[in-house]
């Protein structure tokens, strides 16, 4: 049966395959032993090789080894985990945090945790796989409604006559670039007294000074606000968060099945995070860096005449056409030494080349991906 469906990928040409990189994670990566520029990552600050926070990592396992060996309700956090969820409390203006395991582990977990029977969700269409999943796990009911269009949300949401309703977006769309109008839905739900989760993931540390979403929008983290994220894209390390009420997240620690039943982050992990958590604070440039070479590609990018779907953010998607021609493209990149993947269906409806820019790329960095793309 496998095999079968296995060849109906390849015919359609939508079979992946797994590189296995040979070097850091960095604007260089290396794949079978040849250098290339990587726009492939989502390390937007350049973190995820950083010697500070590698030499955290060392002295945390000097201190308190490697592995977690149960859950944080047993015997698995240290106070490495306490630590990190204080310091994201105040870094996201919350009254309390908790740490999760990935960002995956957090939607699924905390999605149904805040929903039951007589409440209703409302997802955007073009949210994360892990929303959706978590949204399926949920017993509420479900309704999508159309990428960003507040009159279709508001719509919905008046419609429905339920005690609990929930408004779930994503941020920053990971494959689209663009920024969900968080004032419109926040007004929607002022007028709704209606739930507001927000995936934060793409936000976090490249929106609002690197505070995320809601301080880029100047919205206060209001109690009926839970704001989720990861520690896994600008922040170089790895895991994820929810924030948000004391009542909200004690509740989220009782009744979450994917905190309550994984192994803790190894302490490692968590100091990783704390440490990148003190440099975002501390080195604002590296976030006005990233935006400078951001609008520079961005611009480039506009005058060569690519269609870059609506981007806003350093996630720059160039609308390809075919399967086909998605695939042409992206090998022609990676043959003159720059690593831009195809992204093809399922992950997306319309292939792309998603671009992805750091603060860590160079000037002639971005001149030879212009200079490519020209050619192509």
């Amino acid at each position: 049966m496998f095999f079968e469906k296995l060849e109906i990928l390849k015919k359609k040409r939508l079979l992946r395959n797994i590189r296995n990189r040979e070097s850091p994670q960095g604007p260089k990566i290396r794949f079978g032993g040849r250098e290339y520029i990587n726009f492939s990552s989502n390390d937007y600050l350049g973190l995820a090789n950083n010697p500070l926070i590698i030499n955290k990592i060392k002295k945390s396992i000097d201190d308190y080894g490697y592995g977690s060996a149960s859950s944080r309700l047993l015997s698995g956090g240290s106070i490495l985990h306490k630590e990190l969820e204080d310091r994201l409390t105040k870094f996201k203006g919350a009254e309390s945090a908790l740490v999760f395991n990935s960002g995956y582990s957090a939607n699924i977990g905390i999605i149904p945790a805040i929903s039951d029977e007589n409440s209703v969700i409302f997802s955007d269409e073009l949210n994360h796989a892990s929303i959706i999943d978590g949204c399926r796990l949920s017993k509420g009911k479900t309704i999508i409604y159309r990428h960003k269009d507040i009159p279709h949300l508001e719509d919905l949401v008046k419609k429905e006559d339920a005690n609990s309703k929930i408004i779930i977006t994503d941020t920053v769309f990971s494959m689209d670039g663009d920024i969900a109008p968080l004032n419109d839905i926040y007004n929607i739900c002022k007028k709704y007294r209606t739930l507001l989760y927000i995936d934060d993931a793409h936000g976090t540390g490249v929106l609002g000074n690197g505070r995320g979403a809601l301080s880029h929008f100047n919205i206060k983290p209001e109690p009926w606000i839970i704001q989720m994220g990861t520690f896994s894209k600008a922040l170089g390390s790895y895991g994820a968060f929810a924030a948000g009420s004391r009542d909200v997240i004690e509740w989220v620690q009782n009744t979450s099945r994917s905190f309550m039943f994984s192994t803790a982050l190894p302490s490692c992990i968590i100091a990783a995070s704390i440490a990148a958590l003190e440099l975002i604070e501390e080195n604002p440039e590296l976030i006005k860096r990233l935006w400078t070479n951001r609008n520079k590609v961005a611009e480039y990018i506009q005058r060569i005449k690519f269609n870059s779907m609506q981007s806003e953010t350093p996630i720059i998607s160039l609308r390809t056409g075919t399967v086909e021609n998605t695939l042409r493209i992206s090998g022609y990149l990676l043959e003159k030494g720059i690593f831009a993947p195809a992204i093809r269906p399922p992950a997306v409806k319309d292939s792309r080349i998603r671009i992805s820019v750091t603060a860590t790329h160079t000037d002639d960095d971005i001149e030879r991906l212009i200079e490519t793309l020209k050619e192509v």
